[in-house]
């Protein structure tokens, strides 16, 4: 595999899987200035989709990822690069401590901001100043290195480059073939099992709903609460994942790990639909740039509507209990005036 120029200060490495970006390629791509490197399974297709991209290289390396392989044979390609940065997506977390060794280098997990520090390191390079986030992003810390280094980046935060010209995408040739290195043993890979929509991480989903305060407009902390476990059902049952906004997390009304926001989950979905979402700057910090977006809301002004590709301006609550109905979902927030239980414990009614 051919090297890159020393010119290059920095460059992203995203790994894709079937020509499919990972949740933080573009801010990947940005933090190194346009600069990245696209393998994986469809990488081709991948590399062409990178916004904010100067310059793409690309290496088909097939399905599944051997992540001890692929260090192997990426670390002379990016050998001359003082930074490689990967996103911290899972298959970024399984390939960067493998190229970060294969390099000698140190690795900086979980980096929110990179930047360079004061002075050099020992060996003359700049010294780099990067801040990390710990205890479950709580917490972040400033953490300088010496010279050269390997980062994973958490999404969110870092826009992309405005449009400008296509960008120079070309094949990283030859192309790696384990002819090229004795590669190191990875593991063996029995089956590759689907994720479960209703638990799977929101950074992951292509497809995600989420619902607002406006999505229970009116309605007690109970059946606010059964809404939400509708709205995880029926997004399932459109073969996507469940978010909420932070005011739905903090009132209770579902869990803190499927917030989405700059100070939740940063997402970059295909599909993101809006139940009842304002479109508070916290909340839309997190999205990333999904390809499509549906607001349904009965404010048609809203920032969240005006952001969208469709907005419905209808009641939130009442469309999703039509789409349960439609889908065959099992409505747990239906009351009835008699307090009925189904079978599952969970109150029935007219809706």
């Amino acid at each position: 595999m051919s090297g890159l120029e020393t010119g290059d200060a920095a460059v992203a490495v995203v790994v894709v899987r079937d020509g499919r970006l990972p949740a933080g390629a573009h801010d990947a791509v940005a933090e190194a200035r346009g600069s990245a490197i696209v393998i994986g399974s469809g990488s081709e297709i991948g590399a062409t989709a990178l916004v904010g991209a100067d310059r793409v290289r690309w290496s088909e390396t097939g399905p599944g990822l051997a992540p001890g392989r692929l260090a192997r044979l990426l670390a002379p390609a990016v050998t001359a690069v003082p930074l490689v940065i990967l996103p911290a997506s899972p298959d970024g977390r399984d390939l960067a401590p493998r190229l970060a060794a294969e390099l000698g280098r140190p690795l900086v997990a979980r980096a929110t901001g990179i930047g360079c520090g004061a002075g050099v390191g020992p060996d003359g390079a700049r010294r780099l100043r990067t801040v990390v986030a710990r205890l479950d992003d709580r917490v972040q810390v400033d953490v300088d290195v010496d010279g050269p280094a390997v980062v994973t980046l958490v999404p969110g935060g870092h826009l992309p480059a405005p449009s400008g010209p296509a960008p120079v995408v070309e094949p990283l040739d030859p192309t790696p073939t384990t002819a090229d290195a004795t590669p190191p043993r990875d593991p063996e890979v029995l089956a590759v099992l689907e994720p479960d929509l209703h638990t799977m991480d929101l950074a992951d989903a292509t497809r995600v709903f989420s619902g607002g305060a406006g999505l229970v407009a009116g309605d007690d902390d109970l059946r606010a609460t059964r809404v939400f476990e509708m709205l995880v059902r029926v997004a399932a049952a459109m073969g996507g994942s469940a978010g909420a906004t932070r005011v739905a997390t903090d009132a209770g009304w579902t869990g803190y790990e499927r917030q989405i926001g700059t100070t939740g989950v940063a997402i970059d979905p295909d599909l993101y639909v809006a139940f009842g979402v304002s479109g508070a700057s916290q909340h839309v910090g997190g999205l990333g740039a999904p390809r499509h977006i549906i607001s349904v809301n009965i404010d048609g002004s809203c920032p969240m509507t005006a952001m969208a590709d469709l907005g419905l301006v209808t009641d939130a609550g009442d469309l999703l209990t039509e789409l349960a109905a439609r889908f065959g979902v099992e409505d747990p927030a239906a009351t009835g005036s008699d307090g009925a239980v189904g079978p599952d414990g969970l109150a029935v009614g007219d809706g």
